[in-house]
């Protein structure tokens, strides 16, 4: 370790030692999710299960709740639920990555941990250089930095960062999110024997690649996966125009399904399909853990977008990560299910009962707590639209006329704007909700679709409320957290 490594690590420290009553005193912190201990947390990187154990690294500024020169911080789990924050993994402290260590990934080979990240570099004119640097740990906690592995190629800007690898029968890849010269979003490929020297491949989607004409200026975080025999990437595109219910947010999060030749280094896919439908959602990067479940994490925020008014920023700190879930692939659309390990949250079950509803309002007695599950089972979702009211800040309701599902929540910039998300649906028979704080993941269908959100209610207001339009029955749970 280097004195200016060590020198930026003891800084970092002192940030968490110097805030720390303001942060814990916050009362919208999380309880169950993973936030930073000062200052911004932004995406997910490095996820891995490495020697039985999770790991989950994540972009960190620890000197304010701007973005600057990121760290790589660093949790762990046994067990997807009770994790561990561990020292710093990565710090900006050398040539490549003085302006920060951006976003990666993790792999596993001869028994150690290899970290593949972008260096960020600036000049004193703000011109940017990025490079695709490799780290190794033997024991997945102290990581010592290898060099720069790939420089930016012919063709493309500076925005070239963000690498995912894997293996593929005899060969390793790399995929990472560029935009090329014409200003376009790509994703861009590489193959090596050895983790060290790579080839280029080239660009395996992107605009003015079939199907995509004109798909954004910008595709960060890519992630190939492999799902039931199909090959499924998933990436950021920045620059998308709204498009009816569709690309509301500032940036996107989706993927799209098809088959890779890695020969040819083409992704012959189909449509792009968001991931999720509320309003913070980002970066989402996946594992393949040792029973064979892929699993996902993202970013519980959203880059550049009124990142100002978060009301935690007088408490030193900003974002979260949102709760692990399983990814299956169904009919060519990936389903979300809350992985089964959040079961072992449960504590006692607040609420077991069936509810009939009409057009009365039904409030839940029992259920004020901050952090809660609910399940609801809906028994006919065609006889009649119905929503549920959480914390009078938050609302969730389908209409079976139009086919959509909608969240609704108080705008935390004015406290008085009430802003919709959509999707659409054929039916619900099942919304499964995890409330934490100030924070909101809405599971429908067991994982068709997903709406995630920061919500910040008054301390006062717990409570959640049914209505219906015409007489509907619904089977309610609901546990404390």
């Amino acid at each position: 370790m280097t004195n200016q490594d060590q020198m930026l690590r003891e800084k970092a420290y002192e940030e968490v030692k110097k805030y720390k009553d303001i942060v814990e005193s916050d009362c919208y912190r999380l309880k169950y999710h993973l936030m930073p201990p000062v200052g911004l947390l932004n995406d997910p990187n490095g996820f891995i299960q490495f020697k039985g154990t999770y790991h989950l690294f994540y972009q960190w500024n620890p000197f304010n709740t701007g973005h600057g020169a990121k760290f790589w911080g660093h949790y762990s789990s046994k067990n997807l639920v009770d994790w561990q924050h561990h020292d710093i993994a990565l710090a900006p402290s050398d040539w490549f990555d003085k302006n920060g260590c951006y976003s990666g990934s993790a792999i596993e080979h001869d028994d150690k941990l290899y970290l593949f990240y972008t260096g960020n570099v600036k000049d004193e004119n703000n011109q940017r250089e990025t490079y695709q640097v490799i780290a190794e740990s033997k024991d997945g906690e102290t990581f010592e930095k290898k060099g720069v592995v790939v420089e930016l190629p012919e063709g493309y800007t500076a925005h070239f960062r963000d690498p995912k690898v894997w293996k593929h029968e005899d060969h390793f890849y790399m995929i990472i999110g560029a935009q090329s010269e014409d200003l376009t979003g790509k994703a861009v490929l590489f193959r090596s024997t050895d983790l060290f020297n790579w080839e280029h491949l080239g660009p395996i989607a992107g605009a003015h690649l079939t199907p995509f004409a004109d798909f954004g200026y910008m595709w960060e975080c890519p992630d190939l996966i492999e799902l039931d025999g199909q090959d499924v990437l998933i990436f950021s595109p920045q620059g998308l125009e709204p498009e009816g219910i569709h690309y509301q947010n500032l940036y996107q999060a989706g993927y799209v399904v098809g088959k890779l030749d890695y020969e040819k280094a083409r992704l012959e896919h189909g449509s792009f399909i968001e991931l999720d439908r509320g309003f913070e959602f980002y970066a989402p990067q996946t594992t393949l853990d040792e029973t064979g479940r892929r699993i996902l994490i993202g970013w519980l925020g959203m880059p550049e977008e009124r990142e100002d008014a978060h009301p935690t920023i007088e408490h030193k700190w900003i974002h979260a990560m949102t709760l692990p879930r399983e990814l299956t692939l169904k009919e060519g659309k990936l389903y979300q299910k809350p992985v089964e390990e959040l079961k072992m949250l449960r504590k006692e079950a607040v609420y077991d009962a069936d509810v009939e509803l009409k057009s009365e309002p039904r409030a839940l007695v029992g259920v004020e707590e901050e952090a809660l599950e609910l399940l609801v089972e809906v028994n006919d979702s065609r006889t009649s639209s119905f929503e549920i009211q959480i914390c009078n800040i938050a609302t969730i309701s389908y209409n079976p006329t139009d086919k959509l599902f909608k969240l609704e929540r108080v705008s935390f910039v004015d406290g008085n704007t009430i802003e919709e998300r959509f999707c659409q649906l054929d039916h619900v028979n099942e919304i499964q909700v995890f409330l934490d704080t100030s924070s909101i993941e809405v599971f429908i269908n067991g994982g068709e679709e997903v709406f995630t959100a920061r919500i910040y209610p008054d301390e006062n207001e717990k409570g959640i409320v049914f209505t219906a339009e015409e007489k509907i029955i619904m089977n309610v749970k609901a546990w404390t957290l």
